[in-house]
């Protein structure tokens, strides 16, 4: 199943319960379809989100709204049945809005591109946590709700753990040799595997972040851009080669490519909210919808959890909040707007 989007898709989401999927595009806009098994995709919504390219993009409230994040600073609440705009933080960031996840049921972190993580609270109406942990842009972030822990990967090569309790940098890997772009939790979270610039994964064993305890080269040279956990013990990977593979984690091996997007590099991957449908986004501006029981069988029957279960509060290293942070120039342009207010989700 294929949706021509028409532009550059930098981020997908489905909803968490119902047949949509939201796009984030290079010209701002927001798109959401809706999709079934055996018709063609409906194009529900088309919002002009932000005045720069719309980068990042999260069911929350249950689906009942959509958030999006901008090079424009801003990160905006649209209402899923309406489009309307529900609330927009013009100065969320001091830098460019590159990710979005989801936390709890009432909080969302974002993360920018001087690697900067803040923590949202849609009850308090506030920001509850700020970390100024990388000095590169963050590429990607995954959440360890037992632990209250967000795990950053950065383009300054590093990996780190963000404790929500204490408020603090817990844990930050030495630099790596190049960008880290991806990150997925496995082995009952006991592992934690990073897709890197030039297609290296590097395995971490929780609570000894400050190296690597393996890595794995066999999808080098193309880089891993990003990684969805199928189970504990495989991932599914997109690469810059436009080939989606599905990798065995200990044992580290290729089990098999399930699919070619396209020529061009894989920008994001997500699982539809019933495990069903494997979704693409590339370089061609094309959304594609893989079923996953053809593509991969035996997998409606594969449990496959976000992250896995980790009580202990305890890393190797702990770093203040406030670390230093370096003068680097980062590989994507932007300007300051200023410091950001903490009443985004006033009218949610």
């Amino acid at each position: 199943m294929e949706i021509n989007l028409e532009k550059l898709a930098f981020d997908i989401d489905f909803h968490p319960s119902d047949n949509l999927v939201a796009a984030a595009l290079i010209n701002g806009d927001l798109h959401l379809y809706r999709y079934t098994a055996d018709g063609a995709p409906v194009r529900l919504l088309e919002v002009h989100a932000h005045t720069e390219s719309c980068r990042a993009v999260r069911f929350i409230n249950g689906g009942r709204a959509l958030l999006t994040g901008s090079p424009d600073h801003s990160i905006l609440a649209t209402d899923v049945e309406t489009g309307s705009t529900i609330a927009r933080l013009d100065n969320a960031h001091e830098a460019a809005v590159n990710r979005l996840i989801n936390l709890t049921e009432s909080t969302v972190a974002s993360g920018d591109d001087e690697g900067c993580i803040k923590v949202w609270d849609t009850r308090e109406r506030s920001c509850s946590n700020s970390f100024d942990v990388h000095e590169d842009y963050i590429s990607d972030m995954t959440f360890v709700s037992d632990a209250m822990k967000i795990l950053a990967t950065s383009g300054d090569g590093t990996l780190s753990v963000c404790n929500l309790r204490r408020n603090k940098v817990q844990a930050q890997s030495e630099f790596s040799e190049d960008e880290l772009l991806s990150v997925v939790i496995m082995k009952n979270g006991r592992k934690v595997v990073c897709g890197s610039q030039t297609g290296i994964l590097l395995l971490y064993s929780w609570g000894c972040f400050k190296d690597c305890s393996d890595r794995f080269v066999d999808l080098s040279p193309n880089s891993v851009d990003t990684m969805l956990k199928l189970d504990e013990d495989r991932i599914i990977t997109g690469s810059e080669n436009g080939i989606i593979n599905l990798v065995g984690i200990l044992p580290n091996r290729v089990i098999q490519p399930i699919a070619e997007h396209s020529e061009y590099p894989v920008e994001r991957l997500a699982f539809s909210h019933d495990r069903k449908f494997l979704g693409s986004i590339a370089h061609d501006q094309m959304l594609k919808l893989w079923d996953l029981d053809n593509i991969l069988p035996g997998s409606g029957s594969t449990q496959r959890n976000e992250a896995g279960e980790i009580d202990s509060d305890d890393d190797e290293m702990d770093i203040d909040a406030d670390s230093f942070k370096s003068n680097k120039g980062n590989k994507r342009n932007h300007a300051s707007n200023g410091q950001a207010s903490n009443n985004f989700f006033a009218d949610l």
